[in-house]
């Protein structure tokens, strides 16, 4: 009979296993600082040579990075779906709008379903204080900036994907969280010079999918979620319609030579 070696396991590997799971599901996030070596070791209780050997594994992966003098950090561009230059060529293209819109949607209409399935109790303060961050916004005199609203808009819907539980909907969300963001406030500033009650609908749709969440009703958040982006692009559509004519009527202005 042949039977293989037994390797023996390292302490250290179990650190790196604790330390990932952290990091997957988002407890620990990109370029957030971790606890001391002393610190970690009475938390796993063991040694620090231990933990400083777990910590080496980590960076050789790729996971996180040691600062001379300044302890060790989660990657920054740990999650980062796209590079920089794509982004901003991303950006730079009004045809990857609706791209982007058709992709929120596929996304979110599912991570609003399974948050309102998933949720903890945690999850729902989170969720809460989110959502308490981005009335605050809408509820702001003189009216919050509109990079302002777009943040505290992509946190809100950062935080259902959290609360989703689902680890690959989170990460790609949070991968693109940097563009998805942007997104919402060049979306923000196309409604609102078209539509005066644009806001005013956003409004009373975040707060119906943030009690449809909160509520458990599973069916109705993912509806609430599907209709919130087809809103956002139809009025986005109009814009460009409203944009083409006024350019034709320019050109009809203009002498002919």
């Amino acid at each position: 009979m042949e039977v293989g070696q037994i390797r023996q396991h390292r302490l250290s590997d179990d650190i790196v296993e604790q330390l990932e799971t952290l990091i997957l599901e988002g407890t620990l996030q990109p370029g957030q600082r971790l606890p001391a070596e002393r610190a970690l070791a009475e938390q796993f209780g063991v040694s620090r040579p231990s933990v400083r050997e777990a910590l080496q594994k980590l960076a050789a992966r790729g996971l996180v990075i040691s600062r001379q003098g300044g302890g060790n950090y989660v990657c920054d561009s740990l999650g980062s779906s796209f590079s920089d230059p794509l982004m901003n060529l991303l950006e730079s293209r009004p045809e990857t709008r609706r791209d982007l819109l058709e992709f929120r949607h596929t996304l979110e209409t599912d991570c609003a379903y399974y948050a309102a399935h998933r949720a903890t109790d945690l999850d729902r303060q989170q969720l809460q204080l989110a959502f308490d961050e981005l009335q605050a916004c809408y509820a702001r005199e003189p009216k919050a900036s509109r990079e302002e609203e777009g943040a505290a808009d992509a946190r809100f819907h950062l935080a259902i994907a959290q609360a989703s539980h689902n680890l690959v909907l989170l990460h790609t969300i949070r991968g693109l969280f940097d563009l998805l963001k942007r997104s919402v406030v060049t979306n923000i500033g196309g409604m609102y010079a078209l539509r005066s009650d644009a806001r005013h609908t956003l409004i009373s749709q975040h707060q119906a999918l943030f009690d449809a969440i909160m509520e458990g009703r599973a069916e109705d958040a993912r509806r609430i979620a599907g209709e919130h982006i087809r809103f956002v692009q139809s009025v986005l559509d109009e814009r460009e319609e409203e944009i083409r004519r006024l350019a034709r009527a320019q050109r009809r202005e203009r002498p002919q030579t």
